[in-house]
């Protein structure tokens, strides 16, 4: 293991005399995993969004979900893939300093406030680009970490609990926008077995400061039409739960969820969030949605001011910069972040190659088949002479 390098969290003060520009993010391409969870360029699993009938039993169905195993390492393959396809239509090399999922971003982003947070990823520099994964060892261990703590007395399973979530998507979610749906597919959505398989994933272009990015990550469902227009805002809708607010706890807790909910829908651009209240027995009762950008501005003015967006967006520029710095070499490095520590630290696991970040069938893309694509449609360049139909080569050089 190579020397180990830190990035200062403390003083969180730091990050806060800043305003660092974020570059509004704008979709690029994406793709869908459908019923089985395989991999399709299509949009066939973009839901849309119609309010469930309240109020509404989350617990019901649970013996028949249909929960995929996420046990396994995907990596970063989906993401890749629906690249290659952009990079193949598009005839160029995507130009960007990061390409990660958007679940990493937002682990990065609420660094600052997330002190009792655990995590790891891996990192590798390829053609200029750092690629960013999670750690799938350290997911787990923390998984089995938080189930083996045991339940609070009296508490729902965390199963059960998880399973609210998914629950609260199927009974709000259509395959069809609903003045294309009928009564029975509206009024059925209680009574449907949920799964977790299909999902639609948005790929977009963004930055902070001097950081270009590509995110990939999934979104709930479009809440009226989506565009047609390549990079045109879409009216996503992300959907989240949440206990009552029933007591000063609760509302500390859901000031800091807030966090993790702006964080991931503005990492996407998804310009609303749709929060589903329940109670302890997994009933839910009421809807209530936020606008996206306005969620720090009201965590400020509560009073509790538990965290602050700015400063969220400062630290991820200021780390996304000295990652830069970092990461200058081929090789594997781990990006970890130990509960409590004031540090977030860097150091390489692997001296050569890309691990299994980046996917044989991505490496071949960019290494053989892209320039090949490129050499070959600049060589093809013509102009035609004097009204002759016969064309002449340009005179660049291939």
């Amino acid at each position: 293991m190579s020397h180990t390098q830190a990035f200062s969290i403390h003083p969180i003060s730091q990050f806060s005399k800043a305003d660092v520009a974020v570059r509004r993010p704008r979709e690029i391409t994406y793709f869908s995993f459908d019923e089985n969870h395989k991999y399709q360029q299509n949009d066939s699993s973009l839901r849309y969004y119609y309010p469930p009938s309240l109020p509404a039993d989350l617990s019901k169905g649970f013996d028949t979900f249909r929960q995929l195993d996420d046990t396994g390492d995907d990596h970063l393959d989906g993401l890749l893939q629906a690249l290659i396809h952009h990079e193949g239509e598009k005839g160029t090399k995507l130009d960007t300093s990061f390409i990660t999922w958007r679940g990493m971003m937002t682990k990065i982003m609420t660094v600052p406030f997330s002190n009792l947070d655990s995590w790891e990823m891996n990192a590798t520099k390829f053609q200029d680009t750092i690629f960013i994964e999670e750690n799938r060892e350290k997911k787990l261990a923390s998984r089995a970490e938080q189930y083996s703590a045991g339940a609070v007395r009296g508490a729902m399973s965390q199963d059960l609990m998880s399973y609210w979530g998914y629950k609260f998507e199927s009974i709000s979610l259509l395959e069809k926008h609903w003045c294309y749906s009928e009564r029975a597919e509206i009024d059925g959505r209680d009574d449907a077995q949920v799964s977790n398989y299909a999902q639609y994933c948005s790929i977009v272009r963004t930055g902070f400061g001097r950081s270009k990015m590509i995110i990939g990550g999934e979104v709930d469902a479009v809440k009226d039409v989506k565009p047609s227009e390549q990079g045109a805002p879409v009216n996503w809708v992300e959907l989240k739960t949440s206990a009552e607010l029933v007591n000063e706890k609760e509302v500390n807790k859901y000031e800091r969820k807030l966090m993790k909910f702006w964080a991931q829908s503005f990492l996407l651009g998804v310009p609303k969030i749709i929060v589903g209240f329940r109670d302890q027995q997994g009933w839910l009762h009421r809807l209530e949605e936020l606008d996206t950008q306005s969620i720090p501005d009201k965590v400020l003015q509560s009073g509790l001011r538990i965290w602050n967006g700015q400063t969220c967006i400062n630290f991820a520029s200021a780390l996304l910069d000295w990652l830069k710095e970092t990461i200058t070499a081929e090789g594997v490095w781990r990006i970890r972040k130990k509960e409590k520590s004031p540090v977030l630290e860097v150091f390489k696991i692997e001296e050569s190659g890309t691990g299994n970040i980046l996917s044989d069938t991505f490496l071949s893309w960019r290494i053989d088949i892209l320039p090949r694509m490129l050499r070959n449609q600049k060589s093809s360049e013509v102009a035609p002479v004097d009204g002759n139909s016969q064309p002449v080569q340009n005179e660049e050089p291939p």
